[in-house]
C-alpha cells in the first residue's frame, strides 16, 4: 500500500522546497517516488531546474516529477461533459464559441481533476510514495473539500437529474433549440460520481494520506497556520506534521539579526505550545536560494534525518460518533476556536457546521436519524453535539 503526503501552507513559506527535499530523501532511500504540483503557478520546474509537464518525467533514480494541467486532465477523460455544456449554449458568432472554452469549467472543477489525476496515479501502484506540493492555504482547503462537497450535491441532485434529462431533452431541442446532455455526457457524470466517492475515501484514509503544514515564525503566518489546522480537522483530514521554515541560525553573529532572533524565538515557542501533539521539524534560513538536488540535500541533512518521516506520525480521528446513555454524541475536533465561532444547523439528514467562510455538511448515519439534536457545547477543543430520541 502506497503513501500520499500533501504539503500546504501560506504562500511563500517554502512548501515546494520542503516537499521536494522529502522527495529527494525518499528516492535516495530506495522508495519509488512521485512529486506532484497542483498549484497553477507551478514551481517544481524551477526548483529541479528541469522542464516539467503534464506527464511524469524522471528527475533522478527513483524520483519522477509531474505538474498537473487540470484542463488537460478534463479534456483527456471527460470531454463529453464539456461538450454537453457547450451544446446547451447558443452562440451568435464563432468568437463567442471560442470564448466559451475558457469559461465552460465551473469554479473548483480544475482542482477536482488535479486530485483525480493523483488518484489515477496512486491506483497504478507504480509509486511507493506520492508527495503533493499544493497551492497556498485557501486554495488547498478548496481543493481538499471539493470532492466531498461536489459528491454531496451530486448525491442529492443526480437521481432527479437523470429523470429530468429524459423528459426535457426532446422538449429543449424542439422549443428552445438547445441540446441537453446526451448519454455519453451522463455516463461521464456517473463515472465522475463513482470516482469522487473513491477519491474522498482515499484522502481521508489515515493509513495512506497525511496533510503536513509548512509555516515560518512570523505573526500573520502563525495565525493562518492555526486556522489551517482547525479547518483541516473540521473536514476530517489527518494532519501529522508541522515544518517551521526560515529559522535564523543561532551562529549568525550580526546585530541586525539579534532583534529578529528574539521575535522568531517568541513565535517558535507559540508554535511548539500550540502544536504540542504533532511532530515538528525545524528548517533554517539558508544564505542562498535552494535549487537543484544539491540544495535540497542540505535541507535533508540539516532537518529531515528522521528515518520514520514518511510514516504516519499521528493518527487521531477528528470526527467520531459515540453511543451515550441517552442517545449519541458527535464530536468534531476543531482546535484554536470557541463556541461563539460556530453556526450549527440541522438539515434533513445532515448536520451543517459553519466556521467563518467554511461550511461542512456531515451526513447523519441511518441509525441516528430517528434522533434529534438536543444540545451542542465546546469541550477540550471539540464541538460536542448530543442527539436524543425524537418524541
Amino acid at each position: 500500500m502506497g503513501r500520499i503526503i500533501i504539503f500546504t501552507g501560506k504562500g511563500g513559506v517554502g512548501k515546494t522546497s520542503t516537499a521536494a527535499a522529502h522527495a529527494v530523501k525518499a528516492a535516495k532511500a530506495g522508495k519509488k517516488t512521485l512529486i506532484v504540483s497542483t498549484d497553477m503557478a507551478h514551481n517544481l520546474s524551477d526548483i529541479f531546474m528541469r522542464e516539467v509537464r503534464e506527464d511524469p518525467i524522471e528527475i533522478m533514480e527513483n524520483l519522477d516529477c509531474l505538474e498537473i494541467d487540470s484542463n488537460y486532465e478534463m479534456n483527456r477523460h471527460y470531454e463529453h461533459i464539456s461538450a454537453a455544456f457547450k451544446n446547451m449554449m447558443a452562440f451568435k458568432s464563432e468568437e463567442d464559441s471560442e470564448t466559451f472554452e475558457d469559461i465552460v469549467v465551473f469554479p473548483g472543477i480544475e482542482e477536482l481533476f488535479s486530485l483525480l489525476r493523483i488518484k489515477e496515479v496512486y491506483d497504478t501502484g507504480a509509486y511507493d510514495l506520492i508527495i503533493v506540493d499544493c497551492a497556498p492555504t485557501g486554495e488547498t482547503l478548496s481543493l481538499l473539500k471539493f470532492p466531498e462537497l461536489f459528491s454531496w450535491y451530486m448525491e442529492k441532485l443526480f437521481p432527479i437529474g437523470k429523470v429530468a434529462m429524459k423528459v426535457l431533452r426532446p422538449i429543449s431541442k424542439s422549443v428552445f433549440k438547445l441540446d441537453m446532455p446526451d448519454s455519453k455526457a451522463m455516463n461521464d457524470i456517473e463515472k465522475l460520481y463513482v470516482k469522487l466517492g473513491e477519491l474522498q475515501g482515499l484522502l481521508k484514509d489515515r493509513d495512506i494520506c497525511s496533510i503536513r503544514l509548512v509555516t515560518i515564525p512570523e505573526k500573520m503566518v502563525v495565525e493562518e497556520t492555526k486556522r489551517n489546522y482547525m479547518y483541516m480537522n473540521l473536514y476530517n483530514f489527518n494532519v501529522d506534521g508541522l515544518y517551521i521554515n526560515r529559522i535564523i541560525p543561532d551562529d549568525i553573529d550580526n546585530k541586525f539579526f539579534d532583534r529578529w532572533k528574539l521575535i522568531q524565538g517568541n513565535y517558535l515557542n507559540e508554535l511548539e505550545a500550540a502544536f504540542y501533539n504533532i511532530p515538528t521539524y525545524k528548517i533554517k534560513w539558508y544564505e542562498v536560494d535552494i535549487n537543484g538536488i544539491e540544495g535540497l540535500d542540505r535541507i535533508v541533512e540539516d532537518s529531515l534525518r528522521d528515518e520514520n518521516i514518511f510514516e504516519v506520525n499521528k493518527k487521531v480521528e477528528s470526527e467520531t460518533f459515540e453511543k451515550t446513555d441517552t442517545g449519541y454524541r458527535l464530536k468534531v475536533y476543531v482546535p484554536f476556536t470557541n463556541k461563539q465561532d460556530f453556526d450549527l444547523l440541522e438539515s434533513g439528514t445532515d448536520i451543517i457546521i459553519k466556521i467563518g467562510n467554511f461550511k461542512r455538511n456531515i451526513p447523519i448515519p441511518n441509525v441516528i436519524r430517528k434522533y434529534s439534536v438536543r444540545s451542542a457545547k465546546f469541550e477540550a477543543e471539540a464541538l460536542c453535539i448530543d442527539f436524543v430520541i425524537k418524541e
